[in-house]
């Protein structure tokens, strides 16, 4: 009798002594160069928890908390699991403090996680309490390893966001336009979309997706080939990103498609633009594919002709229709768009797969030039065809520096410590896409340069290729703040 009343006993004994083996305490501290109730504001605002969730990282979030103090944000991990952070009230502090736990079975049990993230003033560069010191303290057992890289990630893109807030803030400011804008976006839940209206958002601005399905809270039922005449109302900036993907085979109904999906709405998109009374900017997409598909060692920037083939076509004929929302002083700017880097979609998580299982290397003898720009760039670039009233016409967005196939490829295999002595044949892409897919995508060779935004005084966060990657793939360190 005695042995089994006090066997709970021994088990919870047990149990606590298993928790202090695998259970460990991990704590780390940056400087924000802000004031503490901005970045606290920042955290509180719709999009954070999307700006900072690693892009390398399998999961992706479903809901932000409501509060603080004592909401839920969920994320979906592969398998169908769901991770639950729940904040805690005991935990809070307005404006200094807040904690969230993991829930969710089984991954609670699992990873046995506490988050508190506390914000303190901080001395800035010219030793004022305009800056904020983050310390997040986390007990676990999700290795030190993984959370490094996810930390690091998590540092810089606040370090970095905050760097570009402060620059819009004074663009607008100096302008004499630095109210908060109610934005309309088409292709809002897309690889771009997602993260421009995270970064959007987070900057206090009010972003409105334009969907064709089932229209939620804070969105608006948007059918491309019959736009509601009050689409637009109350909005003052329209970004349009929708489009037909242009991934797979070049058949001639997928052309159809790619080239059907952004001419017609296009066109009517900007005739609402132009009738509206409140919207004065049209931001557009469009791609560095209007340069053509081989622009040779010459390099192109938004003053050069359009070039030949397929995606030039579209591309011309795109932003003809987005111009046609130039009047009355109405603002047109449309984003001739790079190879986009980033960890969450697109091209680098196909090629980090190959490269995973050892299938990394040069495509038509690293010859052919590379014209790419990280996610983040491309939404900074965004911002400023949104902000900037001095941007019209064609802006590309590329990084500074464009790099040989053989410069990205050898910069991936490093990032990955993956080899890359092995070259890809040409035939591999066409088995793909298809001759012509292949020609204009995956073998094309665009010399880009960035000249419009250097113009303007558009700064980059990531100029380089392995800054990029690092970013994106978790090879970034910790930041630590100066000893005070």
């Amino acid at each position: 009798m005695t042995t089994i009343a006090f066997r709970p006993i021994i088990q919870r004994a047990s149990d606590i002594a298993e928790e202090r083996i695998f259970t460990m305490s991990f704590q780390i501290s940056h400087i924000i160069d802000a004031p503490r109730e901005q970045v606290w504001q920042w955290h509180t605002r719709p999009g954070a928890v999307v700006r900072l969730t690693p892009s390398f990282l399998p999961m992706t979030p479903l809901q932000q908390a409501s509060s603080l103090a004592d909401g839920t944000t969920v994320f979906s991990l592969p398998g169908g699991l769901r991770w639950e952070a729940k904040h805690e009230f005991s935990g809070y502090v307005s404006g200094y403090r807040f904690t969230d736990r993991c829930v969710s079975a089984p991954i609670a049990a699992l990873a046995k996680w506490r988050h508190v993230h506390v914000f303190a003033e901080a001395l800035n560069e010219h030793e004022q309490l305009e800056a904020t010191k983050i310390t997040d303290s986390l007990d676990t057992r999700l290795p030190k390893a993984a959370l490094t890289a996810a930390f690091a990630y998590r540092q810089q893109q606040l370090i970095q966001d905050f760097a570009a807030l402060k620059r819009f803030e004074a663009l607008v400011q100096d302008q004499a336009n630095d109210q908060p804008l109610v934005i309309a976006m088409t292709g809002a839940n897309g690889l771009v979309g997602t993260a421009l209206s995270a970064q959007l958002q987070t900057m206090g601005h009010t972003v409105i997706s334009l969907t064709r399905n089932n229209p939620g809270e804070g969105e608006r039922l948007w059918e491309p080939e019959n736009p509601a005449n009050d689409l637009l109302d109350g909005v003052d900036v329209l970004v349009h990103l929708a489009g037909e993907s242009i991934m797979g085979r070049f058949t001639d109904s997928h052309k159809q498609a790619i080239y059907d999906s952004r001419i017609g709405p296009t066109k009517k998109l900007a005739a609402l633009v132009r009738a509206s009374d409140t919207c004065h900017t049209l931001v557009s997409a469009s791609a560095i594919g209007f340069y053509g598909h081989d622009t040779g060692e010459h390099t192109v920037d938004e003053q050069s002709d359009a070039g030949e083939g397929f995606l030039a076509s579209v591309c011309e004929d795109w932003e003809a229709a987005a111009t046609q929302a130039a009047a009355d002083g109405k603002r047109v700017c449309q984003v001739r768009t790079g190879i986009v880097l980033s960890g969450a979609g697109g091209l680098l998580p196909v090629m980090k797969g190959l490269f995973s299982v050892g299938l990394g290397g040069e495509l038509s003898g690293g010859k052919p030039w590379f014209s790419w720009i990280a996610i983040d760039d491309l939404c900074d670039i965004y911002c400023r065809a949104i902000f900037d009233q001095r941007c019209t016409g064609p802006i590309n967005a590329v990084a500074p520096n464009p790099v040989r196939n053989a410069e990205f490829t050898e910069a991936l295999g490093q990032e990955l410590h993956r080899p890359t002595i092995i070259p890809i044949p040409n035939l591999g892409p066409k088995l793909i896409l298809g001759e012509e897919g292949a020609k204009e995508l995956a073998l094309a060779n665009q010399r880009v340069a960035a000249t419009k935004a250097e113009d303007l005084g558009h700064v980059f966060r990531y100029e380089h290729i392995q800054q990029a990657l690092a970013h994106e793939l978790g090879g970034e360190t910790l930041q630590h703040p100066p000893l005070k």
